[in-house]
Formats: C-alpha cells, sequence, structure tokens
C-alpha cells in the first residue's frame, strides 16, 4: 500500500513540475515574439537582426521547459 502512495505522489509530482516549468517559458516566448514582431513593424529594416535575436532568446528559454520535463523523468523514473 505504501508503495502504491509513494507512486501516486511522484506522478503528482512530476505532473505539478511539468506544468509549473511550462507557464515560465510559454509566457516569456510570448512577451519576446510580440515585442520582436512590434519592432519589426517600427522599423522594418531591422527585422533580420530582430528575427535572429528572437529565435535565440526562445531557444534559451526554451532550455528551462526542458529541465522541467528531465526533472519530471527523473521523478517518475527513480523511484522503483
Amino acid at each position: 500500500m505504501e508503495h502504491a502512495i509513494i507512486k501516486a505522489a511522484c506522478a503528482i509530482g512530476a505532473g505539478l513540475c511539468m506544468g509549473i516549468g511550462a507557464i515560465g517559458p510559454a509566457i516569456g516566448e510570448g512577451n519576446a515574439v510580440g515585442k520582436a514582431l512590434e519592432g519589426m513593424a517600427r522599423q522594418p529594416e531591422t527585422s533580420g537582426t530582430l528575427r535572429t535575436n528572437m529565435i535565440l532568446g526562445c531557444a534559451i528559454t526554451e532550455t528551462t521547459g526542458i529541465y522541467s520535463l528531465l526533472i519530471s523523468f527523473l521523478i517518475l523514473f527513480a523511484v522503483n
């Protein structure tokens, strides 16, 4: 019975880890893309530089979500 409770707690913890860990990158990427599009609309000649910097920033921001996925896998599969 105790093993089942531990497994259930691990599943809930992994779900919370992914849920909360995905909120930050989603908000950050949304803000970055919105501001980059606003900058491209105001100054179209800088769209290449803005696009490159936006993609680089989104890639760096997405690593937070990947780290939370890694931690949730560790929570799920580390407890036997």
